[in-house]
């Protein structure tokens, strides 16, 4: 984190009024006004092949970086292709079949890919730019949470441990199904059960993992919040293959950035389970308790992987998070 905070400091300060969000609070997207009724959401998101098979990995980059938009409560309008292909090495059909994969997910969420652009890498890299729109007033923000509110997270944790122990032989492809599905559903729904419920501040939970994401949260708010382990749901093996040691760097990382209090009976697995750095992961959704009923209701009817209150937002010093084991 305070390596990325270091290179955005190169980033000239915007100064349009017409801009709404940019990089500076961290949140999920840019946001531009174009009338009082109508905003853009922009996003752009890129990664190497996380699982073997080439039109899934085309499917789980689109889902994750539509997911930004959903996070902003925007809906798609079109996407654009990047990818980086090492022509030598690998055939263009099979980029073909990434591209395919794309294209399902971006059917499913009414979202035409009108073009993109591909340069020659010794490292082959597929995302998506994508374009939506929101109502300037309805918009989704990291910074618009409160104290009180309760914390609801939308998928399952583990998909970074999982797909380290897919690349290092521990699992099979078929092995990583429940994963696949989860990060190849659509926060859709998610996003349309949130501002149904009235919730205002969501982030979606990507690479800087959990406690990553909820910290931007929280600091752009300016709150703390607490955590209840017991609460938090990870996808199956994930804690198993996490004790055995299939970590990935990024996880590390983020884990080693943390500056969370835990309580002395956690274990080491899972403050690695809390920092897992996600692909295509779930909403973390701030809700007001009396709201937050209304917003499981809605989770439950649009077949969100998860649906769970993992903790709540509390007054304290901006950023800060304790984890706790038990009620």
């Amino acid at each position: 984190m305070a390596e990325l905070t270091h290179v955005l400091r190169h980033v000239p300060q915007v100064i349009d009024p017409n801009v709404l969000v940019d990089a500076s609070t961290r949140d999920d997207a840019a946001v531009y006004q174009l009338s009082p009724d109508r905003a853009l959401v922009a996003t752009t998101d890129f990664f190497t092949p996380i699982v073997d098979d080439a039109a899934t990995w085309g499917a789980i980059a689109a889902a994750n970086a539509l997911s930004d938009l959903y996070a902003m409560g925007a809906t798609p309008l079109f996407g654009l292709n990047v990818a980086g292909w090492p022509r030598e090495t690998l055939p263009l059909e099979l980029l073909g079949e990434v591209l395919q994969g794309a294209a399902e997910v971006c059917v499913r969420a009414r979202c035409p890919v009108l073009g993109g652009h591909t340069i020659d890498d010794p490292e082959p890299k597929f995302g998506m730019v994508v374009i939506g729109e929101a109502h300037p007033d309805r918009l989704l923000l990291n910074s618009a949470a409160r104290a009180g509110d309760l914390l609801v997270l939308t998928k399952p944790l583990g998909t970074g441990i999982l797909t380290t122990a897919l690349k290092r032989d521990a699992l099979d492809e078929g092995d990583l199904a429940d994963a696949v599905h989860v990060m190849t559903t659509l926060n859709a729904g998610a996003m349309r059960a949130a501002l149904a419920s009235g919730v205002r501040a969501a982030t979606d939970v990507t690479g800087f993992g959990l406690l990553g994401h909820l910290g931007n949260l929280l600091t752009a708010s300016r709150l703390a919040a607490e955590l209840y382990l017991w609460r938090t749901p990870v996808l199956a093996g994930s804690r198993e293959l996490a004790a055995a040691g299939y970590i990935p760097g990024g996880t590390q990382r983020n884990l080693a950035a943390s500056t969370a209090r835990w309580e002395p009976e956690i274990e080491t697995v899972d403050r690695v389970l809390l920092a897992d750095a996600q692909t295509s992961g779930g909403l973390l959704l701030a809700v007001h308790p009396d709201q937050c009923d209304v917003l499981l209701e809605r989770l439950a009817e649009e077949r969100t992987p998860a649906a769970a209150v993992i903790g709540r937002c509390v007054e304290g010093s901006p950023g800060d998070i304790t984890v706790r084991t038990a009620p």
